[in-house]
């Protein structure tokens, strides 16, 4: 049997590779600290009961039926207030918004509607997922790699040379996998950057846009702040489609309301593609989050608590791992500036284990984490870096604080047994 080409060529996530070996594991018996998947646990931090209770009422109000395709017009209204109270960006809710089934199908219509095969898209490593959305659109990936001296964000000199005649410049802030966030000097670099290539570009010339995931921004934590590309250059309004939602903020990953915004001509073939694919968020969860979004002392008191939650998830591993590193080991971790991960560094590489075997790849090393110290971890190769940079993603949702200092000795075993 023939299949299609891109089917064909299309590579399946290390993520989920690493989460099956994972949920064996556990189905077996094993204590695994599992830190790979970008998810909650609903024990520890469930969704805001508003939202629960929103989507209950909705489904028994018979709320059931087809949304419109953009989404309802009291879910785009509300995602419009917010945004514009909360960051000061004033966005059409009736012509400049998109709502979907979570951000993933928000972003690859915004690659369909915005890249033709063979287009340059420019994204920095590690990314999550853009090499796959180059792929199903046919683009050309220009992947831009990051240093940990500048916690793997990317900067204008890195990015600089790569825009002329590209199509898209992919960014993420607060950044998945690593957990850090652009500083406004740097965005405002990167933001320059793009204003001057789109001038240099003639009428008939397709312009450099920026698609802008910002689906964590709410999740920053101390004084970090998040900056967004239109707020510090309103002259690139024009050319900047943002990708947000609830799924993060509000630990709401199984509800599945996303929504994109920017300008009129892309969002308008955005609803098109969607509209096609059937891509919407059910009706009954939309209904509850245009209800929540509005309730601003509820959403204040709720992520101050499920920010307090994470960060000391987050401070755990990262205290660990510093302080492992005193003692010597060859580990190290970034401070968590924002979201659900912690940029981790675990450099096994080239030392031997009990049996013999030559930890040569990160993806070696991850094997022998989870097998010798119960310890679940994303390599950053599974985001487009080398698969010989010994830096890893770990994710603290969906654990808890006790699993995650437990695991912290089983570390130091499992490197004590490396020759």
């Amino acid at each position: 049997m023939r299949i299609s080409r891109l089917a064909d060529q299309m590579s399946g996530s290390e993520i989920i590779r690493i989460g099956n070996a994972v949920s064996e594991q556990i189905r077996q018996g094993e204590t695994i600290c599992n830190l790979t998947i970008g998810d909650f646990d609903p024990k520890l931090f469930p969704i805001p009961a508003e939202l629960r209770d929103g989507v209950i009422a909705a489904y028994q109000a018979g709320q059931t039926n087809y949304p419109p395709a953009a989404g309802i017009a009291d879910m785009r209204q509300a995602a419009a207030d917010f945004l514009k109270n909360r960051l000061g960006l004033s966005y059409s809710p009736n012509d400049e918004f998109l709502v979907a089934g979570g951000s993933r199908p928000l972003i690859y219509a915004a690659y369909l509607a915005l890249v033709d095969p063979g287009d340059r898209v420019v994204f920095p490593v590690p990314s999550w997922n853009n090499n796959h959305y180059c792929h199903l659109s046919g683009a050309e990936s220009v992947m831009v790699p990051t240093q940990p001296e500048n916690d793997f964000m990317p900067t204008a000199a890195e990015l600089a040379p790569q825009l002329k005649g590209a199509t898209l410049l992919a960014l993420c802030s607060p950044l998945n996998p690593t957990g850090t966030v652009f500083s406004k000097k740097d965005l405002e670099e990167i933001c320059d950057l793009v204003l001057a290539e789109n001038q240099r570009r003639g009428p008939d010339e397709k312009p450099l846009y920026i698609l802008y995931d910002q689906i964590y921004w709410l999740l920053t934590f101390g004084e970090t702040q998040h900056y967004d590309p239109v707020s510090l250059r309103p002259a690139l309004r024009d050319y900047v489609v943002y990708i947000d939602g609830i799924s993060k903020c509000f630990a709401a990953t199984g509800v599945r309301v996303g929504y994109a915004f920017g300008p009129k001509v892309v969002l308008d073939k955005m609803k098109a593609l969607l509209g096609h694919i059937g891509a919407w968020a059910p009706k009954a969860e939309q209904v509850a989050t245009a209800k929540l979004l509005p309730q601003q002392t509820a959403v204040d008191n709720y992520l101050t608590g499920l920010k307090t939650g994470l960060q000391a998830s987050l401070n755990a591993a990262y205290d660990g791992l510093k302080d492992l590193r005193a003692q010597g080991y060859p580990v190290d971790a970034i401070v968590p500036a924002g979201a659900i991960y912690l940029t981790a560094k675990i450099d096994a590489l080239g030392r031997t284990t009990a049996t013999g075997e030559v930890l040569a790849t990160t993806k070696e090393i991850t094997s022998y984490l989870l097998t010798e110290a119960g310890l679940a971890v994303v390599p950053f190769s599974a985001f487009g870096t080398a698969a010989t940079d010994p830096w890893f993603r770990l994710s603290v949702g969906a654990e808890s604080l006790a699993s995650i200092q437990a695991a912290l000795p089983r570390l130091k075993a499992a490197l004590d047994k490396l020759t």
